[in-house]
């Protein structure tokens, strides 16, 4: 209500009384040297208070991470375009825009390499130890040499995909205030509170005791402000610290793009080989991640890749190589799929193929191979959801497919229409790779009035984690759920839950509350029994109310905590939740995830065959989540999902020129859907309980997003008979394929 309301408040909303304004100085080129940076004639300039470079940072020169590689400032080497090298601290934001001009850089031009492939060669310019491989990760199941001996057909393919932006409509900032205590207090956009609490501790040196993170209201993230907000905290943090005023850092657009992380661009190899009847019984894939010049978030991101890589199938023999490579280019990092739209576009796209080679249709090839329950993932889990078939039939049913879909050699006209599906799944939770971090903390207190205390870890950027965490906290102590007030993220007064991430908070953090609720239900059911004059094994609390089922008398909610006050039963209470056991081996055995999201989406395009112009008309998206705890978010999760997979499939194309420049850093040169190019959505959901989540729930943020892509491009497919194997799915590129086949006609 207070977005609606125009009160909430961002980053650049806090004004703590007189600041400074910090401004960064960044490298002009993807790889220098840095000989020597001359600082003296900016800071002659007039309400310039300060200009730090690597040198003055308290702590460790560094922004942790993952392998914390990502130097604060850039010492002796600038590894990318726009990499941090200086902050400028001035009375306003325009000084220190102008001051940067009269900073002197002596720097001398390095070897780069702008394309992942590239930077395997042995020749590649080193950015990254010996081979410029950040992590690399493997899978192997069955004998897969005997398999495709055993093949009738084999189809075999690479796909690229490229950069995608976040697109938040708030971009990065933070406010950093130092108290006379020695203590600082830090206010942002975040995901991630205790990420950026890390990052500020080993960079300043100061005791996390000391350092307090409070996320403000935040303007969209989608991964974007997972880990890289830790760079603008520490930066804000160390101006704070050596000039003893507040400072506040606040990105435009332009400096959003070129420094902050983006979807990994990628190559996906894959192979199928498959029987006459269409049973795939042999798979092998290569994927290979760009992670740009420093590692950040590429290595989980790489391995939940890795795990998804052959899609929601039953296939007995794989091998998979995956590799996240460093280049001179922006570091990527968490965006939403997290590594799995690329390999989904692919591995969709082949089946695709390989039904078509085989004369078969889209649906009869993914029925005769998906997974179910009882059957198998490439990593060995064994399936306990019910797998792609409720969503599968869901969307087959409601789309009509079956009765719309005609071969490709059917289609004729200026203007054609397609229809395409994918099915996807995913893993829940931060799985094996992440699995140090796969823990949540809840706490709850009824006070007096009945009004309740709600403190939990996962930060709510938009998504809805307050409100669905306040209903659970409400089903779990039987009270309204009006009463339930939610804390801010606050790192002094919320536990450390993990990152707010990999659709991971209704599962983990519900988890937690349910925990809490326990021991203060309890209490509530003994002060109603007193009430009732009946043992509590009689007691059933239902809809707020609680109930002597012998008698059906009843107690509200606040007579029951009124009476619990009175006999001072305790009402307060911290929960703990750690998920069920995941593990990964060396050959990509186990069990990878403790959930799976199942989700499948058709989509009908209409192509022009003479301007290669694509449109997409509608999209139906089913996604099966255990049980909606709010079913109105669940959709409005699922059809911003699908935008953003629209703009991925057929839009959003950013550009690096040879010289390793950003050359559209803004929304005028990167193009992203509006509400104009909107499909009509058709979101459903299917609901089958998880065992394990809080109240059947299962985890659905990213999924929406993730099989988009691929039924637009099998819907493509089906309209011109044309296949794009790189995303985005420009016009040109359409455009360039249909010229090649009259040439080939002629």
């Amino acid at each position: 209500i207070e977005k609606v309301l125009g009160k909430s408040r961002y980053a650049d909303d806090i004004f703590p009384g007189e600041h400074f304004q910090v401004y960064t100085f960044r490298s002009p080129l993807p790889h220098i040297r840095i000989n020597k940076l001359d600082i003296s004639e900016a800071l002659k300039f007039p309400d310039v208070v300060k200009i730090i470079t690597a040198k003055d940072i308290p702590g460790k020169n560094v922004v942790a991470m993952v392998l914390n590689d990502y130097p604060a400032l850039a010492d002796k080497v600038a590894k990318f375009y726009g990499q941090p090298i200086a902050l400028i601290v001035a009375k306003d934001l325009n000084t220190a825009k102008k001051s940067a001009s009269l900073i002197k850089l002596d720097y001398t031009p390095l070897p780069y390499v702008l394309d992942a492939k590239e930077a395997l060669k042995k020749d590649a310019p080193r950015i990254y130890g010996k081979n410029n491989i950040f992590k690399s990760f493997k899978v192997v199941k069955g004998d897969i040499k005997k398999a495709f001996k055993e093949c009738d057909i084999i189809v075999e393919k690479e796909y690229r995909t490229n950069y995608q932006v976040h697109s938040y409509l708030e971009t990065q900032g933070m406010v950093a205030e130092p108290r006379p205590d020695g203590s600082i207090v830090i206010y942002g956009t975040m995901q991630c509170p205790f990420y950026v609490l890390d990052a500020v501790h080993i960079a300043t040196g100061i005791p996390k005791s000391k350092i307090r993170i409070i996320q403000t209201t935040t303007g969209g993230a989608f991964g974007g402000k997972e880990d890289v907000p830790s760079i603008l905290a520490v930066h804000a943090a160390i101006s704070a610290i050596l000039t003893g005023k507040p400072v506040k850092l606040i990105y435009n657009r332009e400096e959003d793009f070129i420094s902050m992380s983006k979807r990994h661009p990628s190559y996906v190899r894959i192979k199928y080989g498959a029987k006459k009847n269409g049973r795939i019984i042999a798979a092998e894939a290569e994927y290979i991640l760009d992670g740009g010049a420093f590692a950040t978030l590429s290595p989980i991101v790489l391995w939940r890749g890795t795990v998804h890589v052959c899609g929601p199938y039953d296939i007995p023999n794989v091998f998979v190589k995956s590799y996240a490579v460093a280049t001179n280019k922006v570091p990527c990092g968490a965006f939403r799929g997290f590594g799995q739209p690329q390999v989904s576009f692919a591995n969709e796209s082949l089946i695709d193929e390989l039904a078509y080679k085989l004369g078969i249709s889209p649906v009869q090839i993914r029925k005769i191979n998906g997974l179910k329950k009882g059957k198998t993932t490439i990593t060995g889990y064994k399936v306990k959801e019910e797998g792609i078939f409720p969503v599968f039939e869901k969307v087959l049913k409601e789309s009509k497919f079956e009765k719309k879909w005609q071969p490709p050699e059917k289609k004729k006209g200026n203007i054609r229409k397609g229809i395409g599906i994918s099915v996807t799944y995913y893993g829940v939770g931060l799985g094996a790779g992440g699995k140090h971090l796969s823990k949540a903390g809840a706490f709850l207190q009824i006070e007096s009035d009945g009004s309740v205390r709600l403190a939990f870890g996962n930060t709510d950027m938009g998504q809805g984690a307050k409100t669905i965490l306040s209903q659970i906290a409400a089903e779990a102590l039987n009270a309204p759920y009006e009463v339930i007030t939610p804390f801010e993220t606050d790192t002094t007064r919320v536990p450390d839950s993990g990152p707010t991430v990999a659709s991971r908070t209704t599962y983990m953090s519900g988890n937690a509350i349910k925990e809490a609720a326990r021991p203060i239900l309890k209490n509530l059911i003994k002060a109603s029994a007193m009430l009732l004059n009946c043992s509590e094994k009689d007691i059933i609390p239902e809809k707020t109310r609680f109930y002597n089922k012998k008698t059906g008398k009843s107690v509200s909610y606040f007579d029951a905590v009124k009476k619990a006050w009175e006999e001072r039963l305790h009402l307060s209470s911290e929960g703990w939740y750690i998920p069920p056991d995941t593990t990964f081996d060396k050959n990509g055995q186990g069990n990878a995830y403790y959930s799976y999201t199942f989700s499948a989406n058709i989509a009908e395009v209409e192509v022009n065959m003479k301007t290669g112009e694509v449109k997409v008309l509608r999209i139906w998206a089913a996604h099966d989540i255990g049980k909606a705890i709010n079913p109105q978010l669940a959709i409005g999760q699922i059809e911003g999902g699908v935008l953003q997979g629209v703009g991925y499939a057929i839009m959003e194309n950013l550009v690096y020129n040879e010289k390793g420049i950003m050359v559209n850093p803004n929304f005028t040169g990167y193009i992203i859907p509006t509400i104009k190019d909107a499909p009509d959505i058709k979101a459903y959901i299917v609901e089958n309980p998880d065992k394990n989540g809080p109240y059947g729930a299962r985890g659905l943020g990213e999924p929406p997003l993730i099989g988009v892509a691929p039924a637009i491009a099998n819907a493509i497919f089906n309209a011109t008979g044309i296949r794009i194997n790189s995303l985005p799915i420009l016009p040109e590129k359409i455009m360039e394929q249909i010229i090649k086949e009259k040439a080939n006609v002629n």
